[in-house]
């Protein structure tokens, strides 16, 4: 296997992790938590949504938070923009970074955006080439990639199309996401060895959900793969409303302490890492999903290495 010396970590958790939630954070517990994450260690953490808050009303405070967290040195602060009207927002908020979104599935996309592919092109190049031109940087997501929850299998041709389309437009990093959690190791193997033919691997990322216990594995295929940046979510929150049977992202912790122990460094700190899952876990009332969170006390053991 072909390990890296480094791996980058793009936390989620406040905004994949709560979109789906049915307990609503306070504004002052998303601030403290995301102060919290910004002192692990992490160098970019997606703060929020400015998706309209009729879809998504447990992001529906997206700005009070994007104005009210501290920023740090060194960290990108990063939102999900579906539009024109979420990137003016997104501005008022003064995000470092702009995400924008689609499926490689018709009728995922059609459910999660209310338009078809070919309509969403347009809509997301707008914001793409707006943000571009204020100086933020713009990532991209791609749902579906490994199936979807209405089609079944998706082609890596369709993967292809939406991947072409969204660097064409000007994005810096295109994260390819497993939405309802159904890829295995082989798959993500297969996937990706088309793809690396046609996209430079530094500008790719994976986006696992955990939904049948093989995001870690993933992982690893990804990473024999050559690929060094990773979306994961602190104690494994996260689901998407449109995507049925969807269960959380791949845990930060889980993720950072494989890695730790493989000796592929990372920058961020563990035990830090654990006190915030342990706030948010709290906060959300229910045990949360992360292994490391459930085998660590932090008020009693210190977290391995």
């Amino acid at each position: 296997m072909n390990w890296p010396t480094n791996v980058t970590i793009k936390e989620v958790g406040p905004r994949d992790g709560l979109q789906n939630e049915q307990t609503f954070l306070s504004v002052e517990d998303k601030i403290s938590w995301i102060n919290q994450l910004s002192r692990t260690g992490l160098q970019s953490i997606e703060i929020t949504s400015f998706v309209n808050p009729k879809w998504i009303p447990a992001l529906a405070d997206s700005l009070e938070v994007a104005k009210g967290i501290e920023r740090l040195p060194g960290i990108t602060y990063t939102a999900l923009v579906p539009n024109r009207h979420g990137l003016e927002r997104a501005f008022k908020g003064s995000v470092d970074e702009v995400a924008v979104f689609m499926s490689a599935s018709e009728t995922h996309n059609q459910k999660n955006i209310n338009k078809s592919i070919q309509e969403t092109f347009p809509v997301l190049r707008e914001v793409v080439q707006e943000a571009l031109s204020a100086g933020k940087s713009v990532r991209g997501y791609v749902s579906t990639v490994f199936g979807c929850p209405y089609e079944g299998q998706v082609s890596v041709e369709n993967v292809i199309c939406v991947a072409e389309h969204l660097f064409e437009m000007g994005i810096q990093e295109l994260s390819l996401g497993d939405t309802i959690g159904v890829a295995n190791p082989k798959q993500v193997q297969a996937v990706l060895n088309i793809l690396l033919k046609r996209f430079p691997v530094e500008k790719l990322a994976l986006h696992f959900h955990d939904t049948h216990g093989t995001a870690l594995a993933n992982i690893l295929a990804s990473l024999d793969m050559g690929i060094t940046t990773f979306d994961s979510s602190t104690g494994g929150l996260g689901g998407c409303p449109y995507a049925p049977g969807a269960s959380g992202n791949v845990a930060t912790e889980d993720v950072l302490y494989m890695l730790n122990n493989m000796e592929i460094q990372t920058g961020v700190n563990l035990e830090k890492l654990l006190s915030a899952g342990h706030f948010i876990q709290e906060k959300i009332g229910r045990t949360l999903t992360s292994r490391n969170l459930q085998a660590c006390n932090i008020n009693h053991t210190s977290p391995h290495k």
